[in-house]
């Protein structure tokens, strides 16, 4: 082997040598590489998770270490908001995801890879009115405040809607199949019978207790509406459950009620004194015996446990002040037929219209009245009350007055 060959093997070799080392090399500097990316990539930290709120509003804040990236949307069956956070890590206490006010369950996980999901679910339909990632003010950290609020079917299925189109994507849930397109909708009347479960409300004379009246004539009045076929009826409760006043509102609002009647039958210390009355609400009482009935049903709500407030007071805008004024005429004026039709077939009190500070009564929607059927202290008024053929004289008299108000609101256009 001449000196040229022997120089072009060595270079051969050289060469190799060469070409081993650079892959060696950038295999280690590949993989410095990722270890400081990785590094320099530290998943974002939930530090705390609160929700506070009623069944109406709630108020949703995360805190995090870092600046989170989420991506949020909606589904139906059952209603949920599902937030998806990116490089995010989540170690929440089980007591900070307990259901309450509109919320029903939480619970989170990790989809695909580093990203983490959090599934917030309602108690029914709802909106997003907020939803804000904002840096605290001390540098320490980011938040995400969600805001959400009871809504109908309707305005559910158009947030969905309108989220399909935004995002270029069919999020329908798990009936997908479901129509787009809503049938038309008809006057709907919400029947709210006072007390029930662990709340009993009044007891008359012979032992009934209040909350038995009021579902057996809300059952009644329900059936009898029923067979019109002219309305849709919802029971705020059809069996003996507790509810929270504020989830009777809720569910008024979520059904869009076109009309709420909150059905009772009291005692008062008189027992000489028997009729109907009807009242609306008011931040001031008409009379002393109207503000110390709104004081005793203000207080169902202490059978369900402490009220929980919310952190953030709701700001009452004009738009929001000139509903809540026409609602305040419409239950007005639907109060005022009712007792006309009412003084036609059953007895009423003296100035059997009244008002005071009804909390069931609130919504800023939704025209409502409280109607109570009779005193229970009274043996001629409770004997009344279960009374099939007296029942379904005063079911009548109120249908009366619902189908004029009903008829009155759709020439108007409502």
């Amino acid at each position: 082997m001449d000196a040229t060959q022997q120089n072009m093997g060595a270079y051969k070799i050289a060469r190799k040598a060469i070409g081993l080392c650079c892959a060696v090399l950038l295999l280690l500097c590949g993989v410095l590489f990722q270890t400081s990316a990785s590094a320099g990539a530290a998943p974002v930290m939930v530090t705390d998770y609160t929700m506070t709120g009623d069944t109406d509003k709630m108020r949703i804040v995360l805190n995090f270490d870092g600046e989170p990236e989420p991506r949020w949307f909606l589904l139906r069956a059952p209603h949920r908001l599902v937030i998806d956070l990116p490089s995010t890590q989540m170690r929440l206490a089980v007591d900070q995801l307990k259901a309450k006010g509109l919320v029903a369950n939480v619970r989170y996980g990790k989809t695909d890879g580093d990203t983490s999901r959090l599934v917030i679910v309602a108690k029914g339909p709802f909106l997003i009115d907020n939803f804000d990632v904002e840096a605290h003010k001390d540098d320490a950290g980011y938040r995400i405040a969600i805001e959400l609020s009871a809504a109908s079917e309707r305005q559910f299925e158009q947030a969905l809607a309108e989220q399909a189109i935004t995002t270029a994507a069919t999020i329908a849930g798990d009936k997908g199949d479901r129509k787009a397109r809503q049938p038309l909708r008809r006057f709907t009347v919400v029947l709210d019978p006072g007390h029930g479960g662990i709340d009993g409300g009044a007891e008359g004379i012979s032992g009934v207790q209040e909350k038995e009246v009021t579902l057996a004539f809300a059952r009644e009045l329900k059936a009898k509406l029923d067979a019109l076929r002219t309305y849709d009826v919802i029971l705020t409760r059809d069996s003996d459950v507790f509810l929270r006043l504020d989830e009777r509102v809720r569910i008024a609002r979520q059904h869009e009620a076109d009309l709420f009647i909150s059905i009772h039958a009291d005692t008062i210390r008189l027992k000489g004194i028997r009729g109907a009355t009807v009242y609306t609400v008011s931040d001031k009482a008409s009379d002393a015996e109207a503000q110390a009935l709104a004081e005793r049903e203000n207080l169902a709500d202490q059978f369900g446990g402490p009220e929980v407030k919310t952190s953030s007071p709701e700001v009452v805008d004009i738009l929001f002040d000139l509903i809540r004024r026409e609602t305040h005429s419409f239950s007005m004026n639907f109060a005022s037929t009712l007792v006309g039709e009412l003084s036609t077939t059953v007895g009423l009190i003296n100035n059997p219209h009244r008002f005071a500070g009804f909390k069931v009564l609130r919504a800023p929607d939704v025209p409502s009245v409280l109607v109570e059927l009779g005193y229970l202290s009274n043996p001629e008024d409770e004997a009344q009350l279960l009374d099939p053929k007296w029942r379904d004289k005063a079911a009548s008299s109120i249908i009366n007055a619902i189908s004029t108000f009903a008829s009155a609101k759709a020439a108007a256009g409502g």
